[in-house]
């Protein structure tokens, strides 16, 4: 099917809706490099203007990529929830747009439509909107989620403490995730990318992990970031996991690149599940996103990347995760150039996820080569912690010296608690009061004048040792 539109007298058609999804999108160099991004701003116009009379039912006819050929698709279209979709389902993606800014719909209304919308539909609605807009939306939202904290209740921000090492040596994450822990950090998840995904190097890290979380009982979960496989091998073994993570894509060519397949994430889930090893919620799931996956293995089917990436999401929604996050800016600016455009993708994702009922959070980054800076991550710290994200991720001084690029630091995660008056996971919390590092005002206490003497610092002494 082909859409039209006339701008400033001349006539615009489009020859299919991956290609006006794209044409509709925000200018990012992925698109640009992939052929696919309008040829000026009058087209990009033209296209807002014929998608915003697309009916939201289009979608559910002409799929993007073809349900014969594309496990995502099948998934899709085989989940779609027509009773949830009744609200919405006589109305184009303009209108949409309309009602999701309306102050009649709530957080109520959002989650019992989430269901019936598709990852086609919301990338769609996301392309018509301002970035107030997506703010604006996505605090509406609420997702909770739980294992031994519970993530996304309101007022909450959670944090994922990353203390990479660049050679997974004990002393050296334990200095991170002391430091850390003294921040507030650590709620979300404690997740550590190991440097080799070998068994044993894992096991070691679970096992590094699970001992100070089960020494100080703090109540958080352990993550690390292997591939899917070697978690249910390491799971097979009574290794300690508590979350299975996967890097994720929108189509099934994508997720092959990634050597993952949905029956795979099947037989993951299900063992985790079986552990039983949350205390307040069986969340076992974490899933890693990110816009240009797809491009990056040439696995896009001519969709651009924004919306192929909210197709990721309903392959995560599949597995109710406890974590979802995209690393908005850590592929790098072939596909994201500049701290506008990873931006204003930050704000998309961050959107399309929470409208699809997934908890997300963001790792708030850049790589050196990009043209961004530290200005840039407060910029998208201070506007995801307004649209209500559910966690960020943060490492020591916003420098990961493992993978080489800059994300939040965990100061940066006090400033926005202290700004916007949020607080970390009640069970955390309690957790941080009862190790004295909470003041009377509740903000986190200064422990340097008795370094040495608070009860966590032996974390760094032991496994020194």
């Amino acid at each position: 099917m082909s859409y039209t539109s006339t701008v400033g007298g001349e006539r615009h058609r489009f020859d299919s809706l991956a290609r006006l999804l794209a044409a509709a999108s925000p200018e990012r160099s992925g698109d640009r490099l992939a052929g696919l991004a309008a040829g000026s701003a009058q087209e990009r116009v033209a296209a807002r203007w014929a998608l915003a009379e697309v009916p939201l039912t289009a979608f559910l006819a002409e799929p993007v990529i073809p349900y014969e050929t594309d496990d995502v698709t099948r998934l899709i279209m085989d989940t779609h929830d027509p009773a949830s979709f009744t609200p919405v389902a006589g109305m184009t993606v303009g209108e949409f747009r309309e009602w999701l800014l309306s102050e009649a719909v709530d957080a109520t209304t959002l989650a019992a439509v989430a269901p019936g919308l598709t990852p086609e539909m919301v990338a769609a609605v996301s392309k018509l909107m301002g970035n107030a807009d997506l703010v604006a939306v996505a605090r509406k939202v609420r997702v909770v989620t739980a294992f031994r904290s519970t993530i996304g209740l309101p007022g909450r921000l959670a944090t994922r403490l990353q203390p990479n090492h660049p050679t997974d040596d004990p002393a050296g994450v334990a200095a991170a995730l002391l430091d850390g822990l003294l921040l507030g950090s650590g709620d979300a998840v404690i997740g550590i990318n190991p440097a080799t995904d070998s068994p044993k190097a894992v096991r070691d890290l679970l096992e590094l992990l699970d001992g100070v979380i089960q020494r100080y009982a703090i109540p958080t979960q352990s993550c690390v970031l292997c591939h899917v496989t070697t978690s249910v091998g390491l799971m097979e073994r009574g290794a300690p996991v508590d979350l299975v993570f996967q890097s994720i894509a929108g189509t099934q060519a994508a997720n092959a690149s990634f050597g993952v397949t949905l029956p795979l994430l099947d037989e993951a889930y299900e063992a985790a599940l079986a552990l039983d090893r949350g205390t307040v919620g069986q969340n076992v799931m974490y899933f890693e996103t990110g816009q240009g996956a797809a491009l990056s293995a040439d696995a896009h089917h001519g969709v651009d990347q924004q919306t192929v990436e909210a197709r990721a999401y309903a392959v995560a929604r599949r597995y109710r995760p406890l974590l979802v996050n995209t690393v908005v800016g850590f592929i790098g600016p072939e596909y994201l150039y500049d701290g506008r455009q990873i931006l204003r993708a930050a704000l998309e994702d961050h959107f399309c996820g929470k409208l699809l009922g997934l908890p997300m959070g963001l790792d708030i980054c850049y790589t050196n080569h990009a043209d961004a800076d530290d200005d840039d991550v407060a910029t998208m710290l201070t506007m995801l912690g307004v649209a209500g994200a559910s966690f960020v991720i943060c490492t020591p001084g916003g420098d990961d010296i493992m993978l080489n690029y800059q994300s939040a630091s965990y100061h940066d995660a006090l400033y926005l608690r202290e700004v916007l008056g949020l607080r970390a996971a009640p069970e955390f919390e309690a957790w941080l009061e009862s190790m004295g590092l909470l003041d009377e005002r509740g903000a986190i206490r200064d422990v340097s004048d008795t370094a040495g003497a608070h009860p966590l610092t032996a974390i760094g002494r032991e496994l020194a040792a």
